[in-house]
């Protein structure tokens, strides 16, 4: 039988069809592009070749993504703030935006004005929408819609079976979007504006992360030109949790946002050591900031002598006071110490060109400069002022008691300064084994002797795992743009972790941020954050408990004497992918169990398929990380892996709270007193 022409259904799939015709045409138009007569040389050639490639990849249809999620119908031309379209005009809305040949919109793009009415139109504020109308897919095919009527205030409010759908679908692979099931108060964080920074505290199933990554991908959207020319970065914990992310942004065809982690960005010297927790924390600690500032200008000094510049017959004198009064004057301008080292001897030069002026002669910039260059004057900035290398600085702070005690005097206790000294100090920067908090130093050196580069925006995520000199790191990054931060301070797992948002955000140069939080939970199942929120009395008491929206409440077991490998057998007949997490410390027994088992698996950052779904997660790699089912195996261990009970259990807390759709806990050891009750 075949399917009637006015069947709404098949009115979409044939809209799909043909705006995915209209996409091939828009791509092939670029690609048809002949610059040869555009360029003025082959610099601008290569620029524009470049952008080229980039947008060709961008107009890319992924034949497994559907190119639109949604449609809305308007009722008339809205008011000011509301959505942009003429009386009974209809939109849909998508990854990107799809015009036809006369350039007429066929998919809006989701970050345009007119599409915000999708996530934020209700009956109490329909935003002048009739309707709103979800699709439901199967790979990148329309299988299903579902109609919501807004012009009908006598109508209730009703969950949307396809949005609730999309949020439960089986994840296997990388993180994925959420363009489609964006929530109102999501929204208004990914909207938020360039110029103001913002923190949004979330536990898990939040979907902080994925609103940070949609939050830079709007702002390129709407500041595009700005933020090609400052940059973006999306900074995270670690390799594997970047993995996980990096297909997000170019899914929404942004391919030029930078991913690191705090330690590639602070990569001066080659991480080779570790500390101790507790030297970790002195090393981590703000005040370590002032000792650097104090280490490093111990190194100007007052002349002594004055400055004698000959040229040709004449001797010209600037004497011991006059230099002594250029470097106070530096000194109380606060610059860079590299940028007053290289002021000074244009200083001492001018002061020689005011002399020769008043003897009658007429100097240019070109006597000034050579003057500068002079061997006196060059002789006069060594002696006063001179060069530092940042990691030597740091070497000699960690390697001689009586350098650090001079210049941590009043900031760091004896207890601290022995905390922070070298047992065994190294004799060259080659040589030494830094720890990741001493390449933090260093950063914190080199801005002070050259000032860093400052970025149009950073997203900074799992922030509350970060020292005060880290977040300071990160700050200087973002001195001139905006910043992005996503936490959850019952996820700190760091002894140094932040206590709270305004401290963090006063080390970060923000202060001025706008905290918001997210409570509303999208991926974890009632049952499952109903347990892990026992532990937030013992870890976060102030924070507000997620509450898990999820209709399909999964599956929560606890099985005593459980085998954890059996039970990801069991999982592994489900469709979706399966975490099995564990203390550090059994990772090796339990992948000879696996291996035992002939039960393949993969390790953390490394992409699942249909063929091999299960990985073997350590605890300390979990942060970040989201699977359909998850095996947690023996908390208590995971707890005691931990160099204290607090942070052992926040460790436990993020592993119980990967789990999608259900939970199995296996323990033969008894479980933490806290999970009672």
């Amino acid at each position: 039988m075949s399917t009637p022409v006015d069947d709404p259904l098949s009115r979409e799939r044939s809209h799909l069809a043909a705006s995915r015709a209209a996409l091939r045409a828009m791509r092939a138009d670029v690609e048809s592009l002949d610059i040869s007569d555009v360029t003025a040389n082959w610099v601008n050639a290569a620029v524009l070749e470049r952008q080229i490639e980039d947008r060709i990849k961008a107009l890319a249809d992924l034949s497994d993504t559907p190119l639109f999620f949604g449609r809305l119908d308007c009722l008339r031309a809205p008011g000011a703030g509301q959505a942009e379209g003429a009386a009974g005009e209809r939109f849909y809305i998508g990854r990107r935006h799809v015009h036809d040949a006369d350039g007429d919109p066929m998919v809006i793009d989701w970050r345009a004005p007119v599409s915000q009415a999708f996530y934020q139109a209700s009956k109490k504020d329909p935003k002048d929408v009739a309707l709103r109308r979800r699709f439901g897919y199967t790979g990148g095919e329309i299988t299903a819609y579902e109609d919501e009527r807004l012009d009908d205030p006598a109508g209730t409010e009703t969950t949307s079976k396809l949005l609730q759908r999309e949020i439960e679908r089986p994840r296997v692979g990388p993180m994925r979007d959420i363009v489609a099931t964006i929530q109102p108060e999501q929204d208004e964080i990914v909207r938020a504006g360039l110029s103001g920074s913002v923190c949004v505290q979330g536990g898990p199933g939040t979907g902080k992360t994925a609103v940070g990554l949609h939050r830079v991908a709007y702002l390129l959207y709407a500041h595009r030109e700005r933020l090609a020319r400052t940059g973006t970065l999306v900074i995270g914990p670690n390799k594997s949790f970047l993995h996980y992310i990096e297909q997000v942004l170019p899914a929404l065809g942004e391919l030029t946002v930078r991913q690191a982690t705090v330690t590639d960005l602070v990569a001066h010297v080659e991480v080779r050591g570790t500390d101790e927790a507790a030297t970790a924390v002195v090393k981590g600690d703000a005040r370590m900031a002032q000792v650097l500032r104090r280490a490093l200008y111990s190194h100007v000094s007052m002349p002594v002598e004055p400055v004698v510049v000959v040229r040709g017959s004449r001797r010209w004198r600037v004497a011991a006071y006059e230099v002594a009064e250029l470097v106070r004057e530096l000194l109380d301008r606060d610059i860079r110490y590299g940028a007053a080292r290289e002021a000074l001897p244009q200083r001492i030069a001018h002061a020689v060109l005011v002399q020769m002026e008043r003897a009658g002669e007429a100097p240019d910039d070109r006597v000034q400069n050579a003057v500068a260059r002079n061997a006196a004057v060059k002789a006069c900035v060594k002696a006063v002022w001179p060069a530092v290398d940042p990691a030597r600085l740091v070497l000699r702070l960690l390697s001689e008691p009586e350098f650090l005690a001079a210049h941590a005097e009043g900031l760091l206790d004896a207890e601290e300064r022995k905390a922070v000294l070298w047992a065994k100090p190294y004799r060259s920067v080659k040589t030494a084994k830094w720890s990741a908090a001493d390449a933090v130093l260093i950063d914190e050196a080199v801005d002070l002797v050259e000032r860093t580069h400052s970025l149009g925006h950073v997203v900074l995520d799992e922030a509350q795992d970060l020292s005060p000199m880290q977040y300071r790191a990160v700050g200087r990054r973002c001195t001139t743009g905006s910043a992005t931060v996503l936490g959850d301070l019952a996820q700190g797992t760091t002894p140094w972790a932040t206590r709270s948002w305004p401290e963090a955000l006063s080390h970060l140069g923000k202060e001025g941020a706008v905290v918001e939080e997210l409570t509303a939970g999208f991926r974890v199942p009632t049952d499952v954050i109903g347990y892990a929120s026992r532990l937030l009395p013992h870890i976060a008491p102030g924070l507000t408990p997620v509450a898990s929206i999820r209709e399909n409440p999964g599956f929560f077991e606890i099985r005593h004497a459980g085998d954890p490998v059996a039970a990801c057998a069991e999982l592994l007949e489900r469709e979706g992918s399966v975490g099995l997490i564990c203390a550090d410390a059994r990772v090796p027994e339990l992948t000879g169990e696996l291996a035992a088992a002939g039960i393949g698996h993969l390790a953390p950052g490394t992409e699942t398929t249909e063929g091999v779904r299960l990985t073997l997660v350590p605890a300390s790699l979990a942060k970040g990380l989201e699977y359909d089912y998850v095996v947690l195996d023996e908390p208590g261990a995971v707890v005691d892996g931990e160099p204290d009970e607090r942070t052992g259990l926040r460790r436990l807390y993020v592993c119980l709270t990967r789990a999608v759709s259900g939970l199995i806990v296996t323990h033969g050891g008894p479980l933490p007193e806290q999970l009672g009750g």
